[in-house]
């Protein structure tokens, strides 16, 4: 695989991703939500400040942190992807490096432009693209757009469950997005495959020393 294959790979998922993110902001109001399959697929349009499914970080200073890590990791991806498909790493790894890579670079676009480049979504109102009245953020302070949500199983704990029992749970709770997606299937297939993936090239693998027959017991 070329290093050029790494990029359209990117490029494609970033393009979805996108894509998708823009048609949620500009045509739905935040929370608003309808269903795709049954009750266990559904878009439901929210927006978070910090990481990947929701989770935050910090505080306004986190949030600002956070997008600098994000930009320094994709800037230091790209490079090392470079390094990876120069050294001919497995395909699966160059696939799953694009991956995480594209939704690393799809998440930090949101923190770092959609504050200036949307209106504010709320419970009420669509938001609007390059409003006249400006975005409803600054730079590095846009919020990133997750609508994915399974929730596949819904119910109540048993009463003798500790801490928990009798609780209302929904599995799967958190609500995610394309980049989100990108990232987690990336990360996982590199973990159940990385005796493939990570083997670099070149590396002879150690063989058995097996035990040789004596000349002597040969002849004999």
């Amino acid at each position: 695989m070329k290093y050029r294959h790494i990029v359209w790979i990117v490029i494609g998922i970033l393009l979805i991703d996108q894509i998708v993110k823009y048609w949620i902001k500009t045509n739905m109001a935040l929370n608003e939500s309808f269903p795709v399959f049954g009750s266990w697929f559904q878009i439901h349009f929210i927006e978070n400040e910090g990481m990947a499914y929701g989770l935050k970080f910090g505080g306004e200073f986190g949030k600002i942190a956070l997008t600098l890590f994000r930009l320094v990791a994709v800037i230091v991806g790209f490079f090392y992807m470079k390094k990876l498909v120069r050294e001919k790493y497995h395909t699966g790894l160059l696939i799953c490096g694009a991956q995480i890579l594209a939704g690393a670079a799809g998440n930090l676009i949101d923190s770092m432009f959609y504050g200036m480049i949307f209106s504010e979504s709320t419970n009420s109102t669509v938001a609007q693209f390059l409003p006249a009245a400006g975005g409803y953020g600054t730079f590095l302070h846009g919020n990133v757009v997750d609508m994915l949500y399974f929730p596949l199983i819904e119910g109540f704990f048993p009463k003798w469950v500790p801490f928990w029992g009798g609780e209302h749970f929904i599995f799967f709770r958190p609500i995610f997005n394309i980049a989100d997606a990108a990232i987690s299937v990336g990360v996982i297939a590199i973990l159940i495959f990385q005796k493939r993936f990570l083997h670099k090239p070149g590396e002879e693998k150690e063989k058995p020393v097996g035990t040789q027959p004596a000349l002597d017991d040969k002849i004999a």
